[in-house]
């Protein structure tokens, strides 16, 4: 089921959630992620309340559930910086971004929690490595949104594997963290953004949803595979970011770019053919 829920958040983070953010231009980053943080929260409540005898209860409480309050920071922040991206005609650096974080996983995994990986996936991590140092060599520069994108969601994958919670009942304490601020955001601070525009008014309400569940999916994920698997896996988002970015919206394929594609894929291919034969040895040892 780990891979199932990866693939569902993945997949949902590559092609529906660039699209839907995409179809609300013209409505500002900061009061996009005000309504998904409250939409969101509703859409959880909901779940939480036809759910509730199927959730691990948290209770009693540890020290560590501490952590959602940076959990939720973290995603915040994530949150904020992938719509001002996308809003801006910069899915390529958001890509990009995608790109590094599964090797920020990588090593976050075997520094904090001791994971270790078999020869093959080394080698698959450093084919990504090469993939990834040679896309910011050519670009020129040193990539702060793809950077930051990269940090602040391969820290939160962490702290969410550390506290440790039910999925869903991590992500509804990191909504009714952030809910606060969202609301205060929306009735103090930001514009009024739907005006009698119906459709728009949909396009918000939807970003509860495809805001929550891959999200929620992306935890259960995280409880069931290791970091370097996750971390691998994270390269089909990215990837398919990279080519509605091409395809759809008419970004610039450089040919840096194009290798740094050609390089991840291989990566993966490595990658799932160790996981294929040791999922094999493992079924013949049984």
């Amino acid at each position: 089921m780990g891979l199932i829920y990866a693939l569902g958040a993945y997949l949902s983070w590559g092609l529906v959630v660039p699209v839907h953010f995409r179809l609300l231009d013209g409505v500002p980053a900061s009061s996009i992620l005000a309504h998904r943080i409250v939409w969101s929260a509703v859409l959880v409540a909901g779940l939480l309340a036809l759910l509730r005898r199927r959730l691990r209860n948290p209770f009693p409480l540890r020290p560590r559930h501490g952590l959602l309050v940076l959990s939720a920071g973290l995603i915040g922040v994530n949150w904020l910086l992938y719509l001002r991206a996308i809003q801006t005609g910069h899915m390529l650096d958001a890509s990009l971004g995608y790109f590094i974080n599964p090797l920020m996983s990588v090593c976050l995994g075997a520094v904090v929690l001791g994971e270790r990986m078999r020869a093959v996936q080394v080698a698959a991590v450093g084919i990504a490595a090469l993939a990834v140092l040679l896309a910011v060599v050519f670009a020129g520069a040193l990539p702060w949104v793809s950077l930051s994108l990269a940090a602040s969601f391969s820290l939160y994958g962490l702290v969410r594997k550390m506290v440790g919670v039910d999925a869903m009942i991590g992500f509804a304490a990191e909504t009714l963290v952030l809910l606060p601020v969202a609301l205060g955001y929306l009735l103090l601070v930001a514009p009024p953004v739907v005006q009698g525009d119906a459709a728009r008014a949909g396009l918000l309400l939807l970003t509860g949803i495809t805001t929550a569940l891959p999200l929620i999916w992306y935890a259960a994920a995280a409880q069931r595979l290791t970091l370097a698997t996750l971390g691998l896996m994270q390269y089909l988002a990215p990837t398919c970011l990279l080519a509605l970015s091409v395809l759809v919206y008419g970004e610039r394929l450089e040919p840096h770019r194009a290798l740094l594609f050609g390089l991840i894929w291989v990566a993966l291919a490595v990658y799932a053919a160790d996981a294929f034969r040791a999922a094999r040895r493992a079924r013949a040892s049984a």
